[in-house]
């Protein structure tokens, strides 16, 4: 770069008169700076939120956004009660950070609640504050609240004091992907974070549908139920065992995707794809981040689980010493272990017996699942449900499909059936490898319009619209989350926000057109957020009333 000349000598003047007219070397250096502050670079960060019209109606809430120099508010308020969505790109900007040679800033979200007090006064109630801190010149997020997917679990929050009737309960989900330093040409460039404010779903199905009331003589398909894509895939804990034993070798075993390893094969050596065999797995495979029990809480009421034994060539590893992996069934995500099928089944009828109005549908299927992950027997299944159920005793009776297509809603729980299980049911799905390869949900969006047509659905046990898009069927973006960025930047969690601010839009808009009101319908999406369930819920809403 060039340099004007600093000091310059005036003809006329003498030298102690030129000097004492030129800036003084602390005003030149502060010109200077800013000069080339105005030059420095600034890292995006693309934000989508939520606000539910439920929440609207209980007061004013606010979702605070702050970078340097730089504050946005996303409000809904009681006087506005439709849904309301939020997209927008903050920039965190090196010339708003003072320091020359310090360039983080900080990015955060404040959730607050404003509500009417009994006096006529008003009760601010902040629910969350989380941050993180952005490099502006290197792009990095570090440190904070959210430097990991695992460090940002759904907040529930009670809204009335203990002992109030009817007490209301919020609940935020919120996640945040770091882009890596520089983006690249495949995944988003810009950090990625999406915030959702919405009730908490405990007991949606309680309250949209009391007890005695009429909307419990309507039949269970008219609901629109929220769900949680690969439920069982949401702690590393079962994988993180294999690789203990078996070494980061096994990790091929488990990805059981050639396209994918190749293109990591083609940047490291086997030893070193070894090393980071942990985020290989994390970004392929981990879709929730969640317990099982939060799922339910945000409104989860349909899951698909794939229960299997692991891969046989873990599985005979597993049962040499006593650090091994249990031999047992697990969701298989490919050949990818996670969550035991004896928890999820232990922690849904948990939730059910905490919940008496509640319903809640399960599939079983093993489509994707490797040959050498050995399927479950008949009596593999009837022991493990048995078993479940010890503790409900008979306040819970297993429904089936015909229950799920033909029985009102008080007929089920007048019945007690309200686990009902099901084996790969006739079903329509928009679901398609190469319309949910996407890394901005576009191609989601427009093929729903193709698939979701009476012709398509009718006869179909439910109508499963799945919202979450399949970045992990790129290689290549699969790829860069883990060679470049780590397990913080998991390919999965990449696509979210962008999907989300276009799909959910999408199905509050349309479903009743596109679905009719006869056929049960599921919403399903990765990391399973309030505005997916309360989308669901609102749909629920009307398609009750009509």
């Amino acid at each position: 770069m060039r340099l004007k000349t600093v000091f310059k000598r005036s003809p006329t003047s003498s030298s102690s008169s030129s000097f004492s007219s030129a800036a003084s070397p602390s005003a030149l250096f502060r010109k200077m700076s800013l000069k080339i502050q105005e030059k420095l670079p600034s890292k995006g960060i693309f934000v989508h939120a939520y606000i539910s019209p439920t929440v609207a109606s209980w007061g004013t809430c606010s979702i605070t956004l702050s970078v340097p120099g730089e504050t946005a508010v996303f409000q809904s308020s009681s006087g506005n009660q439709q849904q309301l969505f939020f997209s927008r790109a903050i920039e965190v900007e090196a010339r708003n950070i003072p320091s020359l040679f310090d360039k983080k800033g900080r990015f955060s979200f404040r959730v607050d609640l404003s509500l009417r007090g009994g006096g006529g006064g008003v009760e601010r109630k902040v629910i969350t504050e989380q941050w993180i801190d952005v490099n502006a010149v290197t792009g990095l997020a570090t440190g904070g609240t959210m430097d990991s997917i695992a460090s940002t679990p759904s907040i529930f929050s009670w809204v009335d004091p203990d002992g109030t009737p009817k007490r209301r309960e919020v609940v935020v989900t919120y996640g945040f992907y770091e882009s890596g330093p520089a983006g690249q040409d495949v995944l988003p460039k810009r950090h990625q974070c999406y915030i959702t404010v919405s009730p908490a779903g405990s007991r949606w199905m309680q309250d949209l549908i009391p007890p005695g009331s009429w909307q419990e003589n309507r039949r269970f398909r008219r609901l629109v139920l929220p769900s949680a894509h690969d439920s069982g895939m949401n702690s590393m804990s079962s994988s993180t065992k294999v690789l203990s034993k078996m070494g980061g070798a096994v990790v091929g075993t488990l990805v059981h995707d050639n396209r994918i390893m190749a293109e990591i094969a083609d940047t490291l050596s086997g030893p070193a794809i070894a090393l980071i065999a942990p985020n290989i797995i994390f970004s392929l495979a981990m879709t929730q981040k969640d317990s099982l029990d939060a799922m339910l809480r945000i409104g989860a009421r349909y899951f698909e689980f794939r229960p299997a034994y692991c891969h046989s060539a873990v599985r005979a590893a597993m049962q040499k010493g006593k650090d091994g992996l249990p031999d047992r069934l697990y969701f298989q995500h490919g050949a990818i272990p996670g969550m035991g099928y004896d928890v999820f089944l232990a922690d849904v009828v948990a939730f059910l017996l905490a919940h008496q109005e509640e319903i809640v549908v399960v599939q079983l299927r093993w489509d994707g699942v490797p040959a050498e992950c050995a399927k479950p027997s008949d009596q593999d299944k009837r022991e493990y449900l048995a078993k479940a159920l010890e503790k409900a005793g008979d306040r819970i009776v297993v429904g089936n499909e015909n229950d799920l297509r033909n029985a009102t809603i008080a007929e089920l729980r007048r019945d007690k059936k309200r686990l009902i299980m099901m084996e790969s049911v006739d079903s329509l799905s928009t679901y398609t490898d190469e319309g949910n390869a996407t890394l901005d949900g576009q191609s989601i969006v427009d093929a729903f319009p193709r698939v979701l047509t009476e012709n398509n659905w009718k006869g179909k046990a439910f109508i499963n619209i799945q919202c979450q898009a399949t970045a992990t069927n790129i290689p290549k973006a699969v790829a860069y989350s883990v060679l470049e960025a780590g397990t913080t930047s998991s390919c999965i969690l990449a696509t979210k926000a962008i999907c989300d601010s276009k799909t959910l839009p999408w199905c509050r808009d349309n479903v009743l057109a596109t679905c009719g009101y006869d056929t049960l319908v599921v919403m399903m999406n990765d990391f399973i957020d309030g505005a997916t369930a309360d989308v669901a819920y609102q749909l629920s809403k009307q398609r009750l009333m009509a």
